[in-house]
């Protein structure tokens, strides 16, 4: 059964639920059931083995936990006799049946279904004499990973919470990331260390500050196993959703993974893994997501830890806390000493130039760029993810750039590099292909600049599109047409980006248009400003202040001047404007011969009604 067949296999469940259980309610019985189902059939082939070591050991008076994993062959083991398919043999008992079956996995398992709240669930369906019914149809699917790969699985999740979301009308963003992004993603961040990460056995770690559940940390793991089957990514995460929470650990208990890296709570005022760093970071945090329920516990951090703790640099308005995130990757980089971290985030437009000098946004952004940690932004397609069609950025940051990105920022325009969909979902109409993203990549780890040449046939209509490094030429236009030529990669110095924010002043004059000088302060004897008149201008930082004064302001306004105390040092990142391309409008000419064709046929149809 493909990816696809199973949702939809699963989701039918929502069938014998309804009238008893509102739309916004399935996803409590479907999910811990889709999970219960995994972890049946993970155990069931050492079963028998699991059951009489546990039935030795407790005779001889031995702790059996240990032995019983070695058994399982697994991270986790169930000491019931019962499972999926014999839970069916007595329909009256399968209340009970069921909840002594849950309650007899180990530890971990039974914090899963906890989270779930589960037992609640149970006995709910119980009571609506749903619960046999439900369980017969979860014990007629195999999610044995034999069958249903962790990559599988981890898709069905995903398209299950994506339909709960819809149902309930919640934020699917908030849960997952489309896949093709998270292998960009992946891709962005280990490209430049392929050598070394395949030529060993390498053993690194990774985190997700923002882990929903586990889609990032299963594709980079999937994707260096590729590559090297002796590497190992140690996984680490935090998640705030308890369901999704649940999801992440039941996946990384499946995998071999060590679960206690994977913490429930709010990352941002409970940090999960305090002094802990990584070699790789991955996150897609909420997009435009208030932090004002937390603003306290962060508020606290910010003015008592300073430097020493997560947001030294500053905090962004209270409306959007993305760049919180931003800041708490930033904290959690392996120091350079120790091999460094590279570590890339999801985030909206507005992280790029929200803010004005001296604003905490303005701050974050001159910390990572003074600190030289940006390697590369990249902008995203509209409409690629499930919740918003709006621009989206992938930044690219690191403690260890290479030499000769050092002091350079890569910006890369990927907006035009997509597929339409055959399936509209959500929000979400366009993916990238394995193409778009090998390209992406390449011109990420060639760090170059580009141009992308678009041939347009004699109707408008793109009929072929090529990369051009530095030395191409452009390609032939088609008959007729011609060829469209935009930036596709830049390269910037880092204080290409920064700006003095200065404050201009014009004296205040009397009726009689006499300069009103100041009596006394520091203004005394000396013009008094018109606040009514006060300017503000934006100077780059490779520009004399002086010489730009001179230059753009003075000519205009010779009496003015500069309030250097006023001065603020402030950066953005205009991504739109470095890759904006003036279109001429047509000719005249052609618009006045298009006007003319259009009323003479105009003239001749008046002409056929009148006759």
């Amino acid at each position: 059964m493909n990816q696809p067949a199973l949702s939809a296999f699963i989701w039918s469940v929502a069938d014998l639920l309804r009238g008893d259980y509102k739309q916004s309610e399935y996803g409590r019985v479907i999910l811990p059931f889709t999970v219960l189902r995994r972890l049946d059939c993970v155990l069931e082939k050492t079963k028998p083995a699991v059951l009489a070591e546990y039935e030795a050991k407790t005779a001889a008076g031995v702790n059996p936990g240990p032995y019983l994993l070695r058994k399982s062959g697994q991270h986790f083991f169930n000491t019931s006799p019962m499972d999926m398919v014999k839970l069916l043999g007595a329909p009256d008992d399968i209340r009970e049946n069921l909840t002594k079956y849950v309650q007899s996995f180990s530890p971990e398992v039974e914090d899963i279904f906890e989270r779930f709240d589960f037992f609640s669930q149970i006995d709910r369906l119980a009571k609506c004499h749903l619960l046999y019914l439900v369980a017969e149809r979860f014990a007629q699917i195999d999610l044995h990973p034999t069958e249903v790969s962790n990559a599988q699985m981890g898709l069905v999740f995903e398209e299950l919470i994506r339909k709960f979301a819809e149902a309930s009308n919640e934020t699917a963003g908030e849960h997952f990331t489309p896949r093709e992004v998270i292998r960009l993603m992946v891709s962005l961040l280990f490209v430049e260390d392929e050598e070394e990460l395949t030529g060993t056995s390498a053993v690194r770690t990774i985190y997700d500050p923002t882990a929903g559940t586990g889609g990032m940390l299963s594709v980079a793991g999937e994707y260096l196993a590729e590559r090297n089957p002796k590497a190992r990514l140690t996984m680490h995460g935090q998640e705030l959703n308890d369901e999704s929470y649940a999801i992440c650990k039941a996946d990384m208990l499946i995998k071999g993974q060590d679960v206690a890296n994977i913490v429930p709570g709010n990352t941002l005022s409970d940090d999960g893994h305090p002094h802990k760093t990584f070699d790789y970071m991955l996150s897609n945090p909420p997009f435009g997501v208030e932090w004002k329920k937390i603003e306290r516990e962060v508020r606290k951090e910010h003015e008592q830890h300073g430097y020493d703790g997560r947001f030294g640099p500053g905090l962004p308005r209270v409306s959007d806390g993305s760049l919180l995130f931003l800041l708490h990757l930033c904290s959690k980089m392996r120091h350079v000493n120790q091999g460094g971290c590279r570590f890339g985030i999801v985030l909206n437009g507005s992280p790029l130039f929200t803010g004005g000098a001296g604003s905490g946004e303005s701050e974050i952004r001159r910390y990572v760029l003074e600190n030289d940690l940006v390697e590369a932004i990249i902008g995203l397609p509209t409409d690629m993810f499930y919740n918003t069609g709006i621009s989206t950025y992938v930044w690219i940051l690191s403690n260890r750039k290479p030499v000769q990105r050092k002091g350079k920022v890569q910006l890369i325009d990927a907006s035009s590099f997509w597929q339409k969909m055959r399936k509209s979902l959500g929000s979400k109409r366009k993916e990238l292909s394995d193409q778009h993203i090998a390209d992406i990549t390449r011109l990420f780890r060639d760090f170059t600049e580009a141009k992308l040449a678009t041939a347009l046939d004699e109707g408008g209509k793109e009929v072929a599109r090529h990369i051009l490094l530095p030395g191409d030429a452009a390609p032939e236009a088609p008959a007729g047409g011609k060829v469209k030529l935009a930036p596709l990669s830049r390269i910037f110095k880092t204080q290409d980006f920064g700006y003095r924010a200065i404050t201009v002043e014009r004296p205040l004059r009397d009726e009689a248009g006499k300069i009103v000088l100041g009596q006394k302060g520091k203004l005394k004897g000396k013009p008094q400003p018109d606040s009514s008149l006060r300017d503000t201008e934006n100077v780059p930082l490779a520009e004399d202040v002086a010489t730009y004064f001179k230059r753009e302001v003075l000519p205009h306004a010779p009496d003015a001047w500069i309030d250097h105390d006023k001065t603020k040092t402030g950066y953005e990142i205009p991504f739109n404007r470095h890759f904006y391309v003036f279109e001429p409008p047509r000719p005249l000419a052609e618009i006045d011969a298009d006007l003319l064709v259009v009323t003479d046929r105009i003239l001749a149809m008046i002409e056929g009604l009148q006759a």
